[in-house]
């Protein structure tokens, strides 16, 4: 199968789907793997890596675009690409769907097969959605980073040092969801001697993270009155819970910032819009920061692009075996023969095959396994 690999054009967006190493491996299963060129560029690899792993060099998106029969990247498909769109290409990347209606739309209208990796599942404990873990642990980590640079007067903060230091209170940094962001973001708050608690609904996923971090985490159940409690005393919310396509309530609400003290901040990683955080919308690296009520916002909706080989690498390697089975297998088989690759199929022959996105949306759409079963 010839596998397309295009140079990102989100904005401040610098990873690639594809490192040398697995670039070879997709060669080694007899496809064929064409890279625009640069592509590599913003995480550290050239041209030349990819061409020595067997890769070919493309002079522009557009030839890409063209030659591939599976388009694999990272980020969403942006408007000025809608128009290479078409019936007989498979597209695989983070597609939100129910965060992009034009792109949904544009999906449908071409009836373009696409999958969504951030809806691949898992039968793995603590990694549901393994595409989204992958990328988790570093945007946990780049959120608490971002904490650190605003909280600094020179960037607009309080001038707090989120840090332990001598003859100070501590910090206090806030932590929704013990999952792989926020274990991810308290390393790091803790390691640095702040006062760092964490918030979840399971008990168990509180228990685990209690044995990995060390005495200045503590660990509250996610109810209102701790949240509200936690609000009122922290120096840095950082929200790492998923928040389903289809809930209308937050936990977080407007008027609840009016709570939190002067200086103080909310770190959204997981950046739902309008979601877990109501104020919540998402921004860029060139615009990371906004206020509302009086409070800093940071909602990157891809934080892991600050830290682009790192991510990139890791996102290719954990990517590959999904991208082997559809090029080997070709779609329709891989499709009835994996549940959790199908979990992730978002449009097929013009039809919606993401649930959730339908409901928020209002788009009549099909399940994945019904519409296997039609195949």
């Amino acid at each position: 199968m010839r596998i397309g690999v295009l140079k990102e054009i989100k904005n401040s967006e610098n990873r690639v789907a594809v490192i040398p190493a697995t670039v070879a491996e997709l060669i080694r299963h007899g496809h064929e793997v064409h890279i625009e060129h640069d592509a590599g560029l913003g995480s550290g690899f050239k041209d030349e890596d990819y061409s020595l792993a067997g890769a070919v060099i493309e002079a522009d998106a557009e030839s890409v675009w063209k030659k591939a029969e599976l388009l694999y990247k990272v980020k969403e498909i942006l408007p000025q690409e809608y128009k290479y769109l078409r019936e007989d290409l498979i597209v695989m990347t983070y597609i939100h769907s129910n965060a992009h209606r034009d792109e949904t739309e544009a999906l449908m209208a071409a009836k373009c097969p696409s999958i969504a990796l951030e809806d691949i599942s898992s039968d793995r404990p603590g990694h549901k959605w393994p595409l989204l873990a992958n990328m988790s642990e570093l945007a946990g980590k780049g959120g608490f980073l971002a904490a650190l640079h605003f909280a600094q007067s020179v960037n607009g903060g309080p001038g707090l040092l989120l840090a332990n230091v001598c003859g100070q209170d501590a910090p206090v940094i806030t932590i929704i969801g013990c999952g792989n962001s926020g274990m991810g973001a308290a390393e790091l708050a803790a390691a640095f001697g702040n006062t760092v608690k964490m918030l979840d609904v399971d008990f168990d996923a509180m228990e685990k993270a209690k044995k990995e971090l060390p005495g200045n985490v503590a660990f509250l159940h996610s109810n209102r009155e701790n949240l509200v409690e936690c609000l009122k005393i922290s120096d840095v919310v950082i929200n790492c819970i998923f928040w389903p396509k289809t809930r209308k309530d937050h936990l977080i609400y407007r008027e609840d910032l009016k709570l939190m003290k002067p200086g103080a901040m909310i770190i959204d990683v997981a950046c739902d819009d309008e979601g877990a955080v109501e104020t919540c919308r998402s921004t860029s690296h060139e615009d990371p920061v906004y206020y509302e009520e009086g409070i800093l916002h940071y909602c990157v909706d891809n934080i892991p692009s600050a830290f682009s080989k790192s991510s990139s690498t890791r996102f290719a390697q954990d990517s590959l075996q999904y991208i082997l089975e559809v090029a080997d297998k070709g779609l329709v088989q891989a499709l009835k023969d994996n549940p959790h690759l199908r979990r992730g199929l978002t449009t097929y022959g013009g039809r919606l095959t993401m649930v959730e996105t339908a409901e928020k949306l209002g788009i009549e759409g099909i399940s994945p396994d019904e519409l296997v079963k039609e195949l």
